[in-house]
C-alpha cells in the first residue's frame, strides 16, 4: 500500500466507479482494483460492496470510515510538499486581511524596516475567515487574522494581539449623526452597506441581527472597504466597521454600539502548530509581538 493506493480509494469513494477513476489517474481499472485490495488486506476489513447485476459500487461503513483518515492523510501530504519546496526559502508567505493590512500593520513597518525583513515578506491579501483555511492548507506560512473570539483549531497556534470595538458608521448628513451612540435593534429601518462574507464583519453583523431578530435592508455589499466608506459618506446606507478602520480624520461620524452583548474585533497572530519556525520568522513573530504589547 502507498500514497497512489490512497488517493486512488479517495477518489473511489468519490466516484463510485472503477473506470472513472482510471480514466481520472490515466491508469487502467486492474490498477485501481489491486489498489483496492491491498488496501481491504491492509485493514482487514471489507470497504466496497460490489453488486454485479446492477453494476453499482456501494461504499460501506468502514469505507466511509476510512475515508475520513485518508483524507487527513492526504491534506498533510499536501501541505507537507508546499512547506519542504519553501523551507530553503528566505521569504515568507505573509497573510494580511485587507482592514488589518491598510490600518494596523503599517505602524509595524518601521521596525520591520530596521531589521531588514520587509524584503522577506510576501503578503497575500484576503478576508480573515479564507485565510485562516489558506493557512490550515498551507498556502501560507504566517498570518495575521481577525476573529470574534480567540481562534480554537487543533492545526493553529494563535496569539490575540489587540482587541477593538466594531461601531456603527454614518455620513455626518445622515439622521443618526448627531448620537454617540445607539442600540443596535434601533437600527432596523436603516439600509446597510456591508462587506462579503469572506470577512468576520460579515458574520459578526449577522449575528447581532439574529440576535434582534431582523432582516437587515442590505442595498450593497463589498470587498473594498474603502468603497463601503465612500458609500457611507454619500450617505446611501450606513456601515458596521471595526473601529480600528476609521481614523478620526476621515469625514465619517462612528457610533458607539451599546448592546452588552456585542462581538468584537480580535487580531491574531497565527500558523500551523507542525510549522517549523525559522530563524526569519522568529524574528517576524518577535517583532509584530513587541509592537502588540506597546501600544
Amino acid at each position: 500500500m502507498n500514497i497512489k493506493d490512497l488517493k486512488y480509494f479517495h477518489q473511489l469513494i468519490k466516484d463510485k466507479n472503477f473506470s472513472k477513476v482510471a480514466a481520472h489517474f490515466s491508469v487502467s481499472q486492474p490498477t485501481i482494483t489491486l489498489a483496492i485490495k491491498r488496501i481491504e488486506k491492509k485493514f482487514g476489513s471489507r470497504l466496497f460492496i460490489r453488486d454485479q447485476s446492477h453494476h453499482e459500487l456501494q461504499v460501506t461503513a468502514s469505507g466511509y470510515q476510512l475515508d475520513e483518515h485518508i483524507q487527513q492523510v492526504l491534506n498533510e501530504m499536501a501541505t507537507a510538499q508546499k512547506e519542504l519546496q519553501r523551507i530553503n526559502s528566505t521569504k515568507i508567505l505573509f497573510g494580511l486581511p485587507p482592514i488589518i493590512g491598510t490600518y494596523y500593520f503599517p505602524a509595524v513597518t518601521p521596525a520591520l524596516l530596521r531589521q531588514g525583513l520587509m524584503k522577506n515578506l510576501e503578503t497575500f491579501e484576503t478576508g480573515s475567515k479564507d485565510m485562516l483555511q489558506l493557512l490550515i492548507k498551507g498556502s501560507l506560512d504566517l498570518a495575521l487574522i481577525a476573529s470574534m473570539q480567540p481562534i480554537e483549531q487543533h492545526q493553529i497556534m494563535a496569539q490575540v494581539f489587540k482587541s477593538y470595538d466594531f461601531k456603527i458608521i454614518v455620513s455626518p448628513k445622515h439622521h443618526l449623526a448627531q448620537q454617540p451612540k445607539i442600540a443596535f435593534k434601533d437600527l432596523k429601518k436603516e439600509s446597510f452597506i456591508v462587506l462579503n462574507e469572506g470577512f468576520i464583519h460579515n458574520t459578526a453583523f449577522k449575528r447581532l441581527c439574529r440576535q434582534h431578530d431582523f432582516q437587515p435592508n442590505v442595498v450593497y455589499q463589498t470587498s473594498d472597504v474603502h468603497v463601503l466608506k465612500a458609500m457611507v459618506k454619500e450617505n446611501i446606507g450606513i456601515a458596521f466597521l471595526t473601529e480600528i478602520a476609521v481614523p478620526a480624520n476621515e469625514e465619517l461620524v462612528s457610533l458607539a454600539l451599546v448592546d452588552p452583548q456585542q462581538p468584537h474585533f480580535l487580531i491574531s497572530l497565527a500558523y500551523r502548530k507542525n510549522y517549523h519556525l525559522g530563524e526569519i520568522q522568529q524574528k517576524l513573530i518577535k517583532i509584530l509581538t513587541s509592537k502588540a504589547q506597546q501600544e
